[in-house]
């Protein structure tokens, strides 16, 4: 049952294994994993082509996205605003950063890159798909969980090397308890929609375990649920993204646990420069110990939840 959860965590481990001390081998590392991010979503993209009544599996695909969102953003906001009530966490007061970006969309633009990854990846698909026939989706499928392995191996040597003990982050009470906020009440929320998306149970908390790090959960889900269901996690997992570029300007001064845990595993990078530019570098250490928490959680949950299923 824990043969394809070993399989995928063993490349995790290995890499986490790795030290490296070269600031340049890093940024190679750092690229390599966004050049393969964006492999795999094309890849994805093309399978997405392979679907049988493609126009209707879209059309699905987005009401189950949107029906997951909605149900993780109403519990993630209820819990993130309880914990706001409940600590002594207040933004302000600090210098902000100077070259954050200047407007939501300059903030959004690698989001909605990433969209256009998937799209050109469907147009491919559909363009290749009758001149190849089932090879190149299957070629696809292929090629996509040897990147991810790949993938995988590169983001525990990022883990490994991003400069947080982990005496530091068991020690930042307000990280640790607004990212375990974060993920039980999404946890929570992948239970409550399992029935409604016709999954089990445990495909559900897998949904719900991307924790706003899409990349990885669409890959990871895709790789075992196929591509409508990657498809669905990569969408509720941008979608909090990009909410979150728009939330943490407006909530951050007033509830601030709130506007750094809804980001969920993105606080530690891409919503970073927002959380600084609007609540002061007080809150960035918070900040990069919650997504940091969430990050190391996400892609062992994901792949134990989907071995339950074997």
């Amino acid at each position: 049952m824990l043969s394809g959860l070993l399989i995928v965590l063993l490349p995790l481990l290995l890499g986490y294994l790795v030290r490296v001390r070269s600031t340049r081998l890093l940024n190679l590392i750092n690229r390599a994993v966004n050049g393969s991010v964006y492999l795999i979503l094309l890849f994805m993209g093309v399978s997405l082509a392979g679907l049988e009544n493609l126009s209707s599996q879209l059309s699905r695909l987005g009401g189950n996205a949107l029906l997951l969102f909605s149900i993780t953003t109403v519990l993630n906001l209820g819990a993130l605003w309880w914990l706001s009530r409940r600590v002594a966490l207040k933004a302000g007061g600090s210098p902000v950063v100077e070259n954050a970006p200047t407007s939501k969309l300059a903030a959004m633009q690698g989001s909605l890159m990433l969209v256009g990854v998937v799209a050109g990846g469907v147009a491919v698909g559909l363009l290749l798909g009758p001149l190849i026939g089932e090879a190149l989706f299957t070629t696809a499928d292929w090629l996509a969980e040897w990147v991810l392995y790949a993938l995988l191996m590169l983001i525990g040597c990022q883990l490994r090397n991003s400069g947080m003990p982990l005496k530091q982050i068991l020690l930042n009470r307000l990280g640790l308890a607004i990212a375990v906020t974060l993920a039980l009440s999404s946890l929570l929320a992948g239970l409550l929609a399992a029935p409604l998306l016709s999954l089990s149970w445990n495909e559900g908390l897998a949904m719900a375990s991307g924790f706003g790090w899409y990349s990885l959960s669409a890959i990871l889900i895709g790789d075992q649920l196929g591509p409508l269901m990657g498809g669905v996690a990569f969408f509720n997992d941008l979608t909090r993204e990009l909410l979150a570029f728009i939330l943490i300007p407006l909530v951050i001064h007033r509830h601030t646990a709130l506007a750094i845990g809804y980001g969920g595993a993105t606080s530690m990078d891409f919503t970073l420069p927002v959380i600084q530019q609007h609540g002061g570098v007080a809150c960035v250490p918070i900040a990069v110990v919650s997504g940091f928490i969430l990050s190391l959680l996400s892609p062992p949950l994901i792949l134990f939840f989907l071995s339950l299923s074997g």
